[in-house]
This record gives structure tokens, sequence and C-alpha cells, in this order.
């Protein structure tokens, strides 16, 4: 680790202390059911992974999880796949990429109550709302990708000779990865976010239900137990495809 690394470390480590530090003090003398203090969250963390009180964990967890996969790699594979064939066909391109920006520019939640009522509460709203978040960025980026690839090199590449494939591999990936990984990692973010704000709005499981069935109990410890835990795996998740992407860029480069 470089000495630059470390500093960068122990500073971002030193902020979350102050800020967990300041936040004890401004709640100590206050109501502990609306204000919880970080100190209180340890035994709330023990209750909820115990299941004392409140649902098991592990089984909405395994829910949430599930309905996450399935909507990320549904937009992967859709907006892979539009995006190719928008971005290679640039007359398509034209005319339906307009389109395509201006539905990701409407805030997605108010499209939520239309498939609620067309999926139900089961998981299928949920996987609908998560691949409809990120279906948008990751076609995008695609369709970015292709414009930025250097014309001059693909005619270069196929006067040598090469074919479609190699064309592709060897010139255009090297050329769009960057972008694309970009929409793949915010894809994946979006994905989280829809699920969970699917859970939050109409769910009978999940971590979005454990959350709704805590708070409207005022179970403000284990609310924000629960809350600490969920924004911790979304960090988890969202470093490692940080560090996908970055592996990403180094190759294309």
């Amino acid at each position: 680790m470089s000495r630059d690394t470390a500093r960068v470390l122990g500073a971002r480590v030193a902020v979350l202390v102050g800020a967990l530090l300041l936040w004890e003090l401004i709640a100590a003398p206050l109501n502990p059911l609306l204000y919880v203090r970080p100190s209180a969250l340890p035994p709330a963390l023990a209750n909820v992974l115990l299941a004392r009180d409140v649902p098991a964990l592990g089984e909405h967890a395994l829910v949430t999880v599930r309905e996450i996969v399935v909507a990320f790699v549904l937009a992967v594979v859709v907006g892979l796949w539009l995006g190719f064939v928008l971005g290679f066909g640039r007359r398509l391109g034209r005319v339906y990429e307009p389109m395509l920006a201006a539905f990701y520019a409407i805030p997605s939640v108010i499209w939520y109550p239309s498939l609620m009522l067309f999926f139900g509460l089961g998981p299928a709203s949920k996987i609908a709302f998560g691949f409809l978040l990120a279906f948008f960025p990751i076609c995008l980026s695609v369709l970015s990708g292709i414009r930025q690839v250097n014309p001059h090199l693909v005619t270069v590449a196929r006067s040598m000779g090469a074919g479609s494939w190699t064309v592709f591999r060897k010139v255009m990936l090297p050329s769009m990865l960057g972008t694309l990984m970009g929409g793949l990692r915010a894809g994946l973010a979006l994905s989280v976010v829809g699920v969970l704000v699917g859970e939050m709005l109409g769910a009978r499981s999940g971590l979005g239900y454990l959350l709704n069935y805590t708070y409207g109990l005022l179970m403000t410890r284990e609310y924000a137990a629960l809350v600490v835990l969920v924004a911790a795996g979304v960090l988890a998740l969202d470093g490692l495809a940080a560090l996908v992407e970055a592996r990403g860029r180094r190759w294309s480069a």
C-alpha cells in the first residue's frame, strides 16, 4: 500500500469516526425512539441477525438477492442486444435513441404502480422494476460506446483482411469497453435500487418488506440496523463492480 493510499484511508476512517461521535452526542439527549444513537446499533443488529421480534433476515435477504440477480441478468441480456442492434443499425439508432433517452429521463418510480397492477405484489413486479431501471443505462452505454470507436481503425482492420468478429474483438470492444463497463455498473446499482424500492412500496417478503415492517412498528433501532446492513451490502457490491470495471479498463488500455 502506497503512502498516499494509506493517507486517504486514514482520512476516511477519521471522517467516519468523527461523524459517529457527532451523531452520538447529538442523539444522546433526544428521544431514543426517534433518534437512534450509534451505540444502540450493536444490540439492535444482534436482534435482527438472531430474528428476535423480527422475521428471519436470511429468508428475506435471499428473496431480494434472487430478484436483483434476475432483474440484472435480464437487463444485461436485453440491454446489450438492443444496444448493439441500434448501434450497428445507424438508421434505427437515429430513430430510437432519442426515445430511449426521453424515457430514461422520466422518473422511473411513476411506472411502478402500473407494474404492480400488472404483475401483482409478488416478485415479478420487483424484478420488472429493477429491470426497467437497469435496462436504460446499459443500452445507452452500448450506443455511446459504439460511437466512440474510431471508424478509421475499423477500415484499416478490414483492409488487412480481418473478419467481422475479429474487428469487433480487436478494435471495437477495447474502444467501447470503458463506457460499457460504466453502464453495466450503473445498471447493477439501479437494479438494486429498483428491487428495494419496489419491495418497500408493496411486498410480502424481501429486505424492503423488513424495512417497512420494523418502521411500521416503530422498531427504530432495528430499522436503523437493517439500513446499515443493506448499505454495507450495497457498498460491497459496488466495490466489487468497481474492481471489475477497473480491470476491464486496464485490459482495454
